[in-house]
């Protein structure tokens, strides 16, 4: 049965008219293609990655399993829309701790019109895009069958600093992870989910070594999704950790240049995680903002958990 998505965290969600991506609770997640140019972009980008042997095996399975092209009801009631048909990256986990990492201090291509570009810089002069490289979008973290998930909303993330960016880190592996800031994250489960051989940080650091040498594509507006499962965590030897990279509407051809953009913006988030992993006692942010008005971790400011 064809339905809107439980666990998207970031990007156009469907429901209340409004256009967004389906899942069919088998395994396929429904994305529907955009009319324009993004929208031929990402099928040719997903369409040349099956092919294209200069993609190693093991870089591969960094992306969803892309099955084609689908004609179906769009979300919004508009009638039939062709969609991306892809791997649902959620769909065979119990309660998934999600998090949606844009990377990249520069968020569009060259040939993009001057007015998108002016409104891509201002979003991201307003974000840590520009500061850091990377911005947190969206995510949901599994507390207990009690208290379910706490999934902010998306004004929750506006004026983020580099010290809020460490604090949510640090709660996603927390046991103690909730909307509540004055509770300093625990970071319980940091060395099985962000270290290890098949942590999240090995993962990332795979990636990074491709992105220093590949020269085909330039990823721009992309996102790193990070997920694992707590309840495995608690076992300490398995969590499910894994690095998927979405969003390809903006891709370009890289012509033999490498892609700093995108590899900046990766290196910065390996730093911050690998901070957590040499400093796990060092939980609790070292800033703590006073104006309540400005501070996104203040009660009252719109989180939906």
């Amino acid at each position: 049965m064809i339905k809107i998505p439980d666990n998207q965290v970031a990007g156009h969600q469907a429901g209340d008219g409004k256009l967004g991506p389906l899942v069919d609770g088998l395994g396929r997640f429904y994305k529907p293609l955009q009319s324009d140019e993004r929208g031929t972009n990402e099928v040719a980008f997903y369409s040349s990655l099956s092919s294209n042997t200069r993609i190693p095996g093991h870089i591969c399975r960094f992306f969803p399993v892309f099955h084609g092209t689908q004609l179906l009801e769009a979300s919004d009631g508009s009638g039939l829309l062709p969609h991306l048909v892809l791997q649902d990256l959620v769909s065979s986990r119990l309660n998934p701790s999600i998090m949606d990492i844009k990377i990249g201090a520069r968020t569009w291509p060259a040939q993009a019109s001057e007015d998108y570009i002016a409104k891509c810089l201002e979003r991201d002069r307003k974000s840590t895009s520009v500061s850091l490289g990377f911005l947190i979008t969206g995510f949901q973290m599994y507390g207990s069958k009690e208290s379910g998930f706490w999934k902010p909303h998306k004004k929750f993330f506006k004026g983020f600093s580099a010290d809020d960016v460490r604090l949510v880190l640090r709660k996603f592996v927390s046991s103690n992870a909730s909307g509540d800031f004055d509770v300093d994250p625990d970071c319980a489960f940091a060395s099985v989910v962000y270290g290890g051989s098949n942590g999240i940080l090995a993962q990332l650091l795979d990636l990074k070594a491709w992105f220093e040498d590949q020269t085909l594509f330039h990823f721009y507006s992309c996102s790193v999704l990070v997920i694992y499962e707590k309840e495995l965590a608690l076992d300490g030897s398995s969590c499910g950790a894994e690095v998927k990279l979405v969003d390809f509407a903006h891709v370009v051809e890289g012509k033999g240049v490498i892609d700093h953009n995108f590899l900046g913006g990766l290196c910065s988030l390996i730093k911050f995680i690998s901070e957590i992993l040499t400093t796990p006692d060092k939980c609790q942010t070292e800033v703590r903002i006073q104006d309540s008005e400005n501070n996104p971790f203040s009660s009252g400011n719109g989180a939906d958990g």
